[in-house]
């Protein structure tokens, strides 16, 4: 049978999203339409920063759609009404019937997680907070609700998560993820594949991250705490205060139960190795110590 080569429209935000797309495009699966985040304020000067993808669009010089909510996303759109197939990548926001019914192929989302398990939107981060024995992608046909839609396709990852950080946990998702979708692709187009329902019954969930869930509960166990620093560095970051300043602890590790403590980042200043903070800060000790 002649190979099917559908127009696709992508809708995506973050790195993870680029490397899917990066894979699709190697595989002669280039979108012709991206549809991701508004550009958002950053840093001190709240200057309006682009979403990744939104990057990696322009580079490649694609169409480009940025709705700040799905009902103004322009439906009349040529490049949306005529694709033949939607995929979805962390793009952070549920797209509603009206156009998930658009593509007569559906829609595929890469989901960074083994679907029930951790729907949501932060499954990466959560696999490390809960310390999960094992993790991995689905390609998954959308419908209307959060990551409910039938299995296409799912693959374990082979990676320990009991010592990943989260940059690259989600770069070896990232690398999984493209690759089963760019396998997953042709057989859907061919009718090859069955969508599995999902046991609803156990699924489990993420939540969304908020910069106050980076704050470091002094009375949690130094596991606990070990594995916040891994789930939320780069963002938003293991913290807590001394002298009224925040201090994001970027490093640690465990050792004999205890906390070791490698580097850190004090607000205002560049990340720095903890022994260096210490020596001007001989103070911050006290705080370890409380940890745990």
């Amino acid at each position: 049978m002649r190979a099917i080569k559908p127009k696709i429209a992508f809708f995506g935000t973050p790195e993870f999203s680029v490397k899917i797309l990066e894979a699709m495009k190697n595989a002669g699966f280039l979108p012709g339409l991206i549809i991701t985040s508004p550009d958002k304020p950053k840093g001190r000067g709240r200057q309006l920063s682009p979403s990744p993808v939104k990057v990696w669009a322009e580079k490649n010089n694609l169409e480009i759609l940025q709705p700040t909510k799905l009902n103004e996303l322009q439906i009349t759109n040529n490049e949306l009404q005529n694709a033949d197939l939607f995929v979805a990548a962390s793009y952070g926001k549920i797209l509603p019937k009206e156009i998930l019914e658009i593509p007569k192929y559906g829609a595929l989302n890469v989901h960074p997680s083994l679907l029930p398990k951790l729907r949501g939107p932060s499954p990466i981060q959560t696999a490390i907070l809960n310390n999960e024995e094992k993790t991995g992608v689905t390609i998954m046909l959308m419908n209307e609700k959060m990551d409910e839609g039938p299995i296409l396709a799912q693959r374990e990852l082979e990676y320990l998560i009991s010592n990943s950080q989260f940059l690259n946990l989600e770069e070896q998702l990232a690398k999984l993820g493209g690759k089963l979708l760019i396998e997953t692709i042709p057989k859907w187009l061919k009718s090859e594949i069955k969508p599995t329902p999902q046991n609803h019954s156990r699924a489990t969930y993420s939540k969304l991250i908020a910069k106050k869930d980076g704050e470091i509960n002094r009375d949690e166990p130094a596991e606990i705490i070990e594995r916040k620093i891994r789930a939320f560095t780069p963002w938003p970051g293991a913290y807590t205060f001394y002298n009224g300043k925040r201090i994001i602890i970027t490093k640690a590790e465990l050792k004999n139960d205890a906390l070791v403590i490698k580097r850190v980042k004090p607000e205002g200043k560049n990340e720095m190795e903890f022994s260096e903070f210490l020596k001007n800060n001989p103070g911050f000790s006290k705080i370890i110590s409380s940890f745990g």
